[in-house]
């Protein structure tokens, strides 16, 4: 004997419909490569460093904040240290204040640029010389890290200057 299976033609035509339907669920596109970059690029925000620059000295703290301050207060006392010899202020006498512009690479190298008013007139060569024979043995400081790269950063500090009158 035959099994034989009587489909009501609103039935068979759901079956067909659902079948055809099914197909879709698996011709899926694959997203372009490059418009997921794009995205993801989007969404970052490259203002902000995941972790700051450190000293060796600060690694051992334990949270971010602590980390960031010890960061900020040693290169301020290291940059003052260096820079606070009265040479400076006896060859520039009308700088009381220095911007220092500290740029940190991201495999560790240091960079120092001092930023100085323009309406205040002074030899750059000069200063900027003096500069890299005062910070030449700056003590190591690690990169800022992104999304686990190292990556560059910038500061910009004051570093007052010890005037003797």
């Amino acid at each position: 004997e035959k099994l034989v299976l009587h489909l009501s033609p609103q039935l068979f035509y759901f079956f067909l419909i659902f079948l055809l339907q099914s197909c879709q669920f698996f011709d899926k596109k694959v997203p372009d490569e490059n418009v997921l970059l794009e995205q993801e690029l989007k969404k970052i925000n490259w203002k902000q460093v995941d972790e700051f620059p450190s000293f060796t000295t600060c690694d051992s703290l334990s949270d971010t904040y602590s980390k960031q301050s010890c960061f900020y207060e040693t290169l301020s006392s290291q940059l003052h240290a260096k820079l606070k010899d009265d040479s400076i202020a006896k060859l520039f006498p009308q700088l009381d204040t220095i911007q220092v512009k500290v740029i940190i690479s991201s495999n560790s190298d240091v960079n120092f640029e001092a930023i100085i008013s323009d309406s205040i007139i002074y030899d750059k060569v000069q200063l900027d010389s003096i500069f890299q024979l005062r910070l030449t043995d700056f003590p190591k400081i690690n990169p800022a890290i992104k999304r686990g790269v190292p990556v560059k950063s910038e500061f910009q500090l004051p570093v007052i200057l010890n005037k003797e009158d």
